[in-house]
């Protein structure tokens, strides 16, 4: 306990350097603020992963959007829970989480998904076969550009299987792709983490 002493009231500031000399770690000791306003996420199907995308997102700085086409009962503490893609916002700043690839409503609500300008779409599902996606919306007439806007499978490769693992999976995939990264544990110890961070005080 005696390399404890002495740090009380500090603030997190060492002989290293404290947080005004990086402001990466000025935003992990709470002393600067990052700029979330542009995070939307909508999650598509009420279901256990979109729970916790939902209770997640909101803690990441996402104004969180449910979109079900079924009544979801007020389950879900969601900023907005709509029953289709018109009343959802979505914006080029919005991602789009598809977490059930079984509702019969999956191409109808793609198609209608793919004619906003969100900024990344994907479905849930096993990268071992074709998603059903493709052919729900290949035969709604939805062109083959706007289908392969669709990713699938989603989030970072980390094993998850439990409904709270592949939401942690696909959120830490997007905000890997919205600071152009590749996730994972190498860095690029040539670039600064502190350039992706839009700081607001």
């Amino acid at each position: 306990m005696s390399g404890m002493s002495g740090m009380s009231g500090m603030s997190g500031v060492s002989a290293m350097g404290g947080p005004a000399d990086d402001p990466t770690c000025a935003v992990a000791h709470g002393d600067a603020f990052l700029d979330t306003s542009d995070r939307r996420l909508v999650v598509v199907f009420a279901s256990p992963v979109a729970s916790h995308l939902v209770h997640l997102g909101r803690h990441l700085g996402y104004a969180t959007v449910l979109l079900d086409p079924v009544e979801s009962n007020g389950a879900f503490d969601a900023d907005l829970v709509v029953p289709d893609a018109a009343g959802a916002g979505i914006d080029p700043s919005t991602d789009v989480v598809v977490t059930d690839h079984h509702r019969s409503e999956l191409g109808a609500v793609l198609r209608d998904v793919l004619t906003f300008p969100a900024r990344w779409v994907g479905v849930m599902g096993s990268p071992r076969h074709v998603g059903p996606h493709v052919a729900a919306l290949g035969e709604l007439g939805v062109r083959q550009s706007d289908i392969e806007r669709v990713h699938r499978p989603i989030g970072l490769n980390i094993g998850s299987r439990t409904p709270p693992e592949i939401a942690v999976a696909t959120l830490a995939g997007l905000l890997a792709d919205r600071a152009g990264r590749p996730g994972g544990f190498a860095f690029d110890e040539g670039v600064s983490t502190a350039d992706a961070l839009p700081l607001s005080t």
